[in-house]
C-alpha cells in the first residue's frame, strides 16, 4: 500500500549525519568534471552543489536492493515502487563549503505525496536538509525524490517540450561512462542505471545509462559561473523532466531574467528539455 496515511508516520523523522571536506575527494571531483584543480586545495572553497558527494549513507552490500539503492525502509519510508529518481530540488546558499572543514547535516521528512500520473502510481517524498560547519548555516536545501511504476513497453511515447527561449550561454556536454562511473563513486550511489549497461536495458528499459540528474544540475550550475563574471550563487532551484543518457550529447543553456535571476535548463539531443533550473546571485 503507497498511501499518504500508510506512510505518515515516517514525515518529522529526522537524522544527523557528520562528514569531513577531504582534498581527496574535492580533488578528484574537479578530476571528473574535467577542471584544473587549484593548488594548494586545502581552505579553497567547493563550487556550488558539490555537497552531494558528501552524507552518503555506507549500507552494507548485503543490504543493499536489486538496483544497487539501500534497501526501502529506516529514514526513508518503504515505498513499494521499482523506480526511484532526484526529481528536483530547491537550495539557499548562505557560506561557501571550505576543503578541510567538518561538517555535519540534519535532515527531515518534510512531506509525503501519493499521487496517480500518465504511467501510473507515484509517490512523492520531500527531504529538508540543513548543512552547517562549526560557524552555522551553510546551505538550506529541501529534495524532493519520486518512487513509480516501470514504464510499461506498450507504453506511448509522452510528448516533451522543447524551449520557446533563445540562451545567451550554452555549452555542450558530451557524457561518457568513465565520468558516470566516477561521479557515482565519489557520491558513493549505487544505482546501477549509471553503470550497469544490461541492467538499464534488460530490467528498467532504458536506452542507455542514465546521466545523474544532480551532477546536470551541477554543469547547469557551472555554466553560469563559468559564463557570468564574478557571479555568486545564492539560490538554486531545479526540476528533472526527462532522463539524460550517455549516447547522446546534451547542451546547457542559460539566459538573464532580470537582474540577479537566471533561467537555466539542458536540452537533449532533439532539443527537448530534460531539466529546468533556476537561479538567484549576487555579484
Amino acid at each position: 500500500m503507497n498511501s499518504e496515511m500508510h506512510f505518515s508516520e515516517w514525515v518529522g523523522r529526522t537524522e544527523t549525519s557528520m562528514d569531513c571536506v577531504d582534498e581527496s575527494r574535492a580533488a578528484k571531483m574537479f578530476a571528473t568534471l574535467d577542471m584544473p584543480c587549484p593548488q594548494p586545495i586545502c581552505d579553497q572553497v567547493l563550487p556550488n552543489l558539490w555537497h552531494w558527494m558528501f552524507f552518503a549513507p555506507v549500507v552494507p552490500f548485503g543490504e543493499l536492493g536489486n538496483d544497487g539503492h539501500p534497501e526501502r525502509g529506516g529514514f526513508l519510508p518503504p515505498v513499494d515502487l521499482p523506480r526511484r529518481m532526484w526529481a528536483g530540488g530547491r537550495l539557499e546558499f548562505f557560506r561557501q563549503i571550505e576543503v578541510g572543514n567538518k561538517i555535519r547535516r540534519v535532515s527531515s521528512i518534510k512531506d509525503i505525496v501519493a499521487k496517480k500520473g500518465r504511467t501510473g502510481e507515484m509517490v512523492f517524498v520531500t527531504v529538508a536538509h540543513q548543512i552547517l560547519d562549526d560557524h552555522g548555516v551553510l546551505i538550506n536545501e529541501e529534495q524532493d525524490i519520486v518512487y513509480r511504476e516501470l514504464v510499461p513497453p506498450d507504453a506511448s511515447t509522452p510528448s516533451y517540450k522543447t524551449s520557446d527561449e533563445s540562451s545567451d550561454f550554452s555549452a555542450e556536454i558530451f557524457p561518457n561512462p568513465v565520468t558516470l562511473f566516477r561521479y557515482s563513486a565519489l557520491t558513493f550511489n549505487g544505482h546501477r542505471i549509471h553503470y550497469d549497461r544490461k541492467y538499464c536495458f534488460e530490467e528498467e528499459g532504458y536506452p542507455g545509462l542514465v546521466f545523474h540528474g544532480p551532477l546536470t544540475a551541477t554543469y547547469l550550475a557551472q555554466l553560469l559561473v563559468a559564463q557570468v563574471e564574478s557571479v555568486e550563487l545564492t539560490g538554486f532551484s531545479f526540476r528533472a523532466i526527462k532522463p539524460l543518457f550517455d549516447n547522446h550529447a546534451f547542451t546547457v543553456h542559460g539566459r538573464e531574467q532580470e537582474p540577479g535571476v537566471y533561467n537555466l535548463w539542458a536540452t537533449d539531443y532533439l532539443g527537448h528539455i530534460a531539466m529546468e533550473a533556476r537561479a538567484t546571485c549576487k555579484r
